[in-house]
């Protein structure tokens, strides 16, 4: 795959595809909902708030005066809007392109989703767990359909606690639990990839992270505001990744996205490596089991 600066001049027209961004309403997925509809593709912002969504949208319309966006309620936080969400997708829509699983919460104080799942696990993993089988039968009908997993160089930190997954019998501490929700996004990304496999009608499965970014996502972290100025790249380019992992025509499934840039914090998208713990399949598929479980959806 060729290491050139890959870019939005590299994105073909999108005319016909349908797109759902989770997290659509500010950092990366505004920025993702913004050139797919210049691509012009019909984007879904799946946003959990209405208002906000709806003036994003027409920012963007303010730009592309052709754009097609539906702005759709999906609060992750709950199973039963996530259920909403994709019921709705799928008596509106004969065909979903690509999923873009992006939106998340960051080094945030401790607090259970409606469900009771620890949050940072809660919405980054099984809140797009839940979604991406719902949406599945749709993914199954369109042809080279493709999903995309977002995950973070705080997966190096991730390690997960099978047995206090919610974390109700250790110290919560944030940052952990934000690297163990980074890591289950590659469990989950190369398990899918896994099981897909020589599946007809089958999307591609791939990851990305946005290297140093600055978004929205880190208003937690006193950390991230000192330094931020120092170290992080524009959304412009931070986007780049995910972009590649949900268009590139040569990308397999598996494949794992981030910037070309010492240690992988700011640059052009590339191929990259996540760690070996990522690999790991006996907890990928232990994770798997366990997302089922907690949802209650079944691939």
């Amino acid at each position: 795959m060729s290491k050139s600066k890959w870019n939005h001049s590299n994105i073909p027209d999108q005319k016909d595809k349908v797109i759902i961004i989770t997290g659509a309403t500010s950092g990366l997925g505004e920025e993702a909902a913004k050139v797919l509809a210049g691509k012009n593709a019909t984007v879904v912002m799946a946003v959990r708030n209405i208002q906000k969504g709806e003036r994003v949208a027409q920012e963007i319309s303010k730009f592309f005066h052709n754009s097609k966006i539906d702005v759709r309620q999906l609060d992750l936080n709950s199973l039963n809007s996530i259920k909403s969400f994709a019921e709705e997708i799928i008596v509106s829509y004969v065909q979903l392109d690509i999923l873009i699983n992006n939106a998340g919460v960051m080094a945030c104080p401790f607090s259970n989703t409606e469900d009771g799942f620890e949050i940072q696990m809660g919405v980054n993993h099984l809140g797009h767990f839940a979604l991406t089988g719902y949406l599945m039968p749709l993914m199954k009908k369109t042809k080279g359909s493709r999903i995309v997993a977002t995950s973070s160089i705080a997966h190096r930190q991730g390690n997960i606690d099978f047995d206090d997954i919610n974390w109700e019998k250790r110290k919560y501490v944030t940052g952990k639990a934000y690297g163990d929700s980074k890591i289950a996004n590659l469990y989950f990304a190369y398990e899918l990839a896994r099981k897909l496999k020589g599946s007809s009608n089958s999307p591609k499965i791939t990851a990305s992270h946005p290297g140093w970014t600055s978004t929205e996502l880190q208003r937690h972290s006193l950390m991230f505001k000192k330094l931020n100025p120092l170290f992080s790249q524009k959304v412009e380019i931070g986007v780049l990744p995910t972009l590649r992992a949900a268009i590139d025509e040569d990308a397999q499934s598996g494949d794992y996205f981030g910037p070309s840039g010492f240690m992988e914090m700011k640059g052009h998208p590339v191929v990259v490596k996540s760690n070996e713990l990522s690999k790991n399949e006996a907890h990928a598929k232990r994770l798997w089991n366990l997302s089922e479980e907690m949802t209650g959806v079944q691939y």
